[in-house]
């Protein structure tokens, strides 16, 4: 028990001098925020692959994390090895390499690469060391088995997503532009908008058949029609929407844009009205006619609410 106490100070002093929240530090090491919450608070134990990646996110020794060596490299060996001077765990050296490199953020990039290459299900993990210039016992060391590893690329695939959408909305004047936001992020532009979308698709068949990656999926999409209803419901309350059931337009937006989007990504970029672009009109179209509120007894977003004569 005092070793697993001493694993999670460590833990914490990295994260520290990671100068982030739990929360954001978990992104970083790809590690379920729930499971980094009870590894330290010492009712999990962490794997060593977690701590794998923990210690190269905060470039730190593995061993020293697991109290086997002590901060300046020697050999820990007994317990005592676990107390600093003061009594405590040595305080780890400043981490210098930059937050979102590593060996572990390679892979898992990789692995999303190679799942909107190839589909969830015909990457290897040869595949994925072979795409890292290393070996299948590099990528064993910091994921242990396959599925761990593409739970981690589907997991750092989301926070990505989050992070983006939360940054689109902080740029937004009201919630009618918060949702032009969300609608731009979505809409397959670029490259990997794009690779983002082939990996969702593989994961709706996931998701289908109810394999854990697929249920993480579910409830992660779950997350994202509820930021579109609490727009919405913003929208309402600012009087730029008019008074909808946000819940039930979330649900048809979302739905909209899932549909344009695997249009998009099924018949190529250059198909006549399945263009990104066109998505986005689409989509946005939908904001102007069925959420947008009227003003002064006028349409307000225009022509674009009228049907062609």
């Amino acid at each position: 028990m005092r070793q697993q106490f001493d694993v999670a100070e460590r833990v914490r002093q990295v994260i520290g001098e990671a100068g982030c929240t739990q929360r954001e530090f978990a992104r970083r090491v790809v590690m379920d925020p729930s499971k980094l919450s009870r590894s330290l608070s010492g009712s999990r134990r962490f794997t060593v692959a977690e701590l794998a990646r923990i210690a190269d996110a905060g470039n730190v020794d593995a061993g020293w994390l697991l109290g086997t060596m002590t901060a300046d490299g020697a050999d820990g060996g007994a317990e005592g090895a676990y107390d600093g001077p003061d009594g405590g765990a040595p305080r780890p050296p400043a981490p210098t390499a930059p937050p979102d490199s590593g060996r572990p953020l390679q892979i898992v990039r990789e692995t999303v690469r190679l799942i909107a290459e190839r589909g969830f299900h015909a990457v290897r993990v040869a595949d994925i060391a072979a795409a890292c210039d290393t070996s299948t016992a590099t990528i064993h060391y910091h994921f242990p088995g396959r599925d761990e590893l593409l739970e981690a690329a589907v997991r750092w695939c989301m926070d990505e997503d989050t992070a983006r959408r939360a940054a689109r909305i902080a740029e937004a004047d009201d919630a009618r532009e918060e949702l032009r936001q969300l609608i731009a992020l979505q809409a397959p532009h670029t490259e990997r908008q794009r690779q983002q979308w082939l990996v969702w698709m593989d994961l709706w068949a996931e998701a289908a058949r109810s394999t854990a990656i697929g249920l993480l999926h579910a409830d992660f999409y779950q997350q994202w029609r509820q930021t579109v209803a609490e727009v919405i419901r913003r929208g309402v309350e600012q009087g730029v929407f008019r008074a909808v059931d946000p819940e039930f337009s979330a649900l048809r937006l979302t739905a909209l844009i899932d549909g344009l989007a695997i249009q998009v990504l099924a018949t190529g970029p250059r198909a006549r009205g399945t263009s990104a672009e066109a998505m986005e009109i689409a989509c946005n179209a939908y904001v102007d006619t069925e959420l947008t509120a009227r003003r002064s007894g006028t349409d307000a977003a225009g022509p674009a609410d009228r049907p062609e004569p």
